[in-house]
């Protein structure tokens, strides 16, 4: 089983962003720690609007100036040492700035297809462009921020003008609609295999000119949830974010869903949903017959102590066993 370990670089988007320190550099460093020993490489969908923004008004501001460094230095660090640095777009940036105390930010225009085709273009060259300069090397991979990709076809004329032609934001049988964000794989198999596709990405087109590596996505039952918040409620610090900011906050709605009827997740290593990686695995081993492609998603700012100790006792294991890939042209 080829087995992809994913993140996606960024802070938080809600009420607070976090810190560099807290939300990026050092729960990255913690998962460096994990994964060195092995010599495994992991690939990181960088939030490059987020690098863009820092790069429009670090000369206005010295804490901006010193948090560019901070991050554009580990990622330099991170490529040199093997790691995928990816492309992962929120071009909520473009409408977001910082008022010289912390980031203000506008979701109104969360998604790409919230913007006009020639916007598109140039959104996403220009963020290809800043991941070339500071990592040395071209994203050869594309995760759209909140997995909102639909409509595809404008974002893949950019991509495919970047020469970006893998994309790795789908989640199988993953669906959420929201003013702000939105997406369906309803019609994704689960335990789909990596597929190609032309204008519609969840529709498989063997003569499709771009290729996606579906995250794996696992069943959740409402006991799962209802279990966390009791968790949480015990006020265990173990189940603490690491990142020191504040998401955007989960609608009612969408919170009552979850709690009521069973869904699909990615298989995560972010909190508490670290603990349905074996399972998962287990499954897509069954399912694919043990040849298909295991991808996890993450984010530095959601680790928790109790994920970290998790996921060394799962890299630690399947280290021996199975392949820890990062994506290729």
């Amino acid at each position: 089983m080829k087995i992809y370990i994913t993140l996606d670089y960024e802070l938080f988007f809600g009420p607070k962003s976090g810190s560099v320190d807290k939300c990026i550099i050092e729960p990255t460093e913690d998962l460096l720690k994990i994964l060195d020993p092995h010599g495994i490489k992991a690939s990181f969908f960088v939030d490059a609007g987020y690098l863009v923004a820092l790069e429009k008004q670090k000369a206005d501001y010295q804490k901006l100036q010193e948090d560019y460094i901070k991050v554009t230095t580990q990622i330099k660090d991170l490529a040199s040492d093997g790691h995928g640095i990816e492309l992962h777009v929120h071009p909520h940036w473009e409408d977001s700035y910082y008022d010289g105390e912390k980031w203000v930010f506008d979701t109104t225009r969360y998604k790409l297809s919230d913007f006009g085709e020639d916007e598109v273009l140039d959104i996403v060259t220009n963020y290809t462009n800043v991941l070339k300069r500071i990592a040395g090397k071209s994203p050869v991979a594309y995760r759209a921020g909140g997995w909102s990709a639909q409509p595809f076809s404008n974002i893949g004329k950019a991509l495919k003008a970047n020469g970006v032609l893998i994309d790795s934001s789908v989640y199988p049988q993953g669906y959420y609609s929201s003013h702000n964000q939105s997406f369906d794989f309803r019609n994704i198999e689960p335990y789909q295999r990596d597929y190609q596709f032309s204008n519609n990405l969840t529709k498989p087109d063997a003569k499709g000119e771009f290729f996606e590596i579906p995250i794996s996505s696992i069943k959740v039952s409402p006991l799962f949830f209802w279990n966390f918040a009791f968790k949480k409620l015990k006020g265990s610090t173990e189940h603490n974010s690491i990142g020191d900011g504040a998401a955007v906050p989960m609608s009612k709605k969408e919170a009552l869903r979850l709690m009521s009827t069973s869904s699909y997740s990615v298989v995560s290593i972010d909190g508490f949903k670290i603990s349905l990686i074996k399972k998962a695995l287990k499954n897509y081993i069954k399912k694919t017959a043990n040849e298909g492609s295991f991808v996890l998603i993450g984010h530095p700012k959601a680790f928790t102590p109790y994920s970290l100790k998790k996921l060394k006792n799962f890299v630690d294991v399947m280290a021996q066993q199975h392949n820890f890939v990062v994506y290729s042209r």
